[in-house]
């Protein structure tokens, strides 16, 4: 589903990625765990098409998608790519069912499809009660559902995860870790997830363990 070959990066003089390579089957949950500057966030946001490697390729689903450009560049990654962070990101101006479908409609789906899809998400994260509230009537673990549920909307190939739980008391972090489980039962979706959380990161079906720019087990 995805495959990354020999990818480097480098900013100035220093190296941040030195030929790193992997592949991720469909439905897999994938850590990437590492110390402050090992390249993690330089690597997930290069498999997310938010950099470029100075050399290497990505492919997703069958496309190189280090080879696309400007727009074609932007519906891939609103079609096929999602993203969670650690901060959710929501706008504070829209309720949580507005939010999630902001994608949607960005893709292009009427606003009657781009809510129908976003109230059977809103279902599965238990988030019915929330869907009209805005992000400031929400705790941040509910707000953080929301930010799952606005990268799942479009049925992504892949959800990058950028230290989703980073922002959580340890009870919300280990409910949204949960979810991650859950939605790959369900949906059968692909996790990357960048951590520090070593519990989680042992739950993953692969944990990749990142120093000095390449990945050493």
């Amino acid at each position: 589903m995805l495959e990354a070959k020999n990818l480097f990066k480098s900013y100035g003089q220093i190296r941040v990625l030195n030929d790193v390579s992997l592949s991720v089957n469909k439905g897999e949950i994938i850590s990437i765990v590492g110390s402050s500057g090992a390249g993690k966030s330089t690597l997930l946001h290069i498999l997310g098409t938010l950099d470029q490697a100075d050399k290497g390729s990505v492919w997703i689903k069958g496309v190189q998608v280090n080879t696309l450009k400007n727009n074609a560049l932007n519906q891939f990654r609103n079609q096929h790519i999602g993203f969670i962070f650690q901060f959710h990101h929501l706008l504070p101006e829209f309720t949580a069912l507005e939010n999630i479908c902001i994608p949607a409609l960005i893709k292009g789906d009427s606003e009657k499809e781009a809510q129908a899809k976003a109230l059977k998400l809103i279902e599965l994260l238990k988030l019915t009660h929330r869907k009209d509230n805005k992000p400031g009537q929400m705790s941040g673990g509910e707000q953080q559902r929301v930010a799952v549920a606005r990268a799942l909307i479009n049925n992504p190939a892949v959800v990058f995860a950028d230290e989703p739980s980073g922002n959580l008391d340890s009870e919300r972090a280990n409910e949204l870790h949960d979810l991650f489980f859950l939605l790959r039962k369900e949906l059968h979706q692909s996790f990357i997830i960048v951590t520090h959380n070593n519990e989680f990161a042992d739950r993953a079906d692969r944990k990749l363990v990142m120093k000095d720019g390449a990945i050493i087990s």
